[in-house]
């Protein structure tokens, strides 16, 4: 803690919504922001944060983030490949004793779920190796929090979107979506609600505590592509069965399209005590501005 004047806030990743979130903290923090490209150091500068030069997979370069802050929000994801994430081990080796920090994680942790409804409680089944190192992520997060005193909270994600976070480019290729009866659920949260969440869990989480980071939205994928296209005057992506799809999008893709879920969010409710600005995505489509109606 920063004895004089405001503490200390570090943000390790401060992409779309570190961006975001800056505004909500500068008047009350010191704000430093970590970033491996120094050419971002202006922008940083301007939304109101002290830019630092480090890489996660670099551990030489994170010393000067040591002791810096008693606040930490982890937004980086984890390497391309492996079963480990590296960068956050990096980063857990340098934290000091007490600090509090959020760890932005994915709802892929739970792997397919056959659209279950669940809370937090629900154990964590990965099945692509991006998940596999979230939940290592996690899992080392928890040992330290354990070991050095410190207080985390954990925010699982869902699809992050905000009027300018729209499947836009897929709707105007074109991209099949899975027929009714083939497709998944899937969970939203809205960038900016997002950004809110995050402060509330910074200050309001219980420690190590897990959190479902969901808006209220019951949807399944190719609904959500056709809301988007409707909000957007653009042509409905053409549905595919399955079988037919393996065809026609990316490994990648296909795995977002193999895993159906549905989170509960009470406790961000109850114990964050969040009120949603957007708590659907028809609610948020409603308030896109007039150049995204006209796609």
């Amino acid at each position: 803690m920063n004895k004089i004047g405001k503490p200390r806030l570090l943000i390790i990743g401060c992409g779309d919504v570190g961006m975001r979130l800056l505004p909500l903290v500068r008047d009350r923090f010191r704000v430093y922001a970590a970033t491996s490209q120094p050419a971002r150091h202006a922008e940083l500068r301007a939304a109101g944060a002290v830019p630092l030069t480090a890489n996660l997979d670099q551990p030489a370069t994170l010393a000067r983030l040591a002791r810096l802050a008693s606040h930490v929000i982890h937004l980086a994801p984890p390497p391309a490949a492996g079963a480990i994430d590296s960068r956050t081990r990096n980063l857990a080796a340098i934290l000091p004793q007490g600090t509090s920090l959020v760890y932005v994680s994915t709802t892929g942790v739970y792997g397919d779920c056959g659209g279950a409804v669940f809370d937090e409680t629900r154990p964590v089944r990965p099945a692509n190796p991006r998940a596999v190192r979230r939940v290592d992520a996690e899992r080392v997060l928890r040992r330290w929090a354990k070991r050095s005193g410190g207080r985390l909270a954990i925010l699982r994600v869902p699809g992050i979107y905000a009027h300018d976070r729209l499947p836009l480019e897929r709707l105007h290729k074109g991209t099949p979506a899975l027929v009714a009866e083939d497709d998944v659920y899937t969970n939203h949260i809205h960038a900016d609600d997002l950004a809110r969440l995050i402060l509330l869990a910074l200050f309001r989480g219980a420690p190590s505590r897990l959190y479902h980071a969901v808006d209220d939205s019951d949807m399944r994928m190719a609904e959500y592509f056709d809301a988007v296209a409707d909000a957007c005057q653009l042509p409905r992506p053409p549905r595919l069965p399955r079988a037919q799809l393996r065809e026609a999008v990316s490994p990648m893709m296909l795995s977002f399209m193999s895993e159906s879920r549905r989170l509960r969010n009470d406790r961000i409710m109850q114990e964050l005590g969040m009120r949603l600005h957007y708590p659907t995505v028809q609610s948020a489509l409603a308030a896109l501005p007039a150049p995204a109606h006209q796609g």
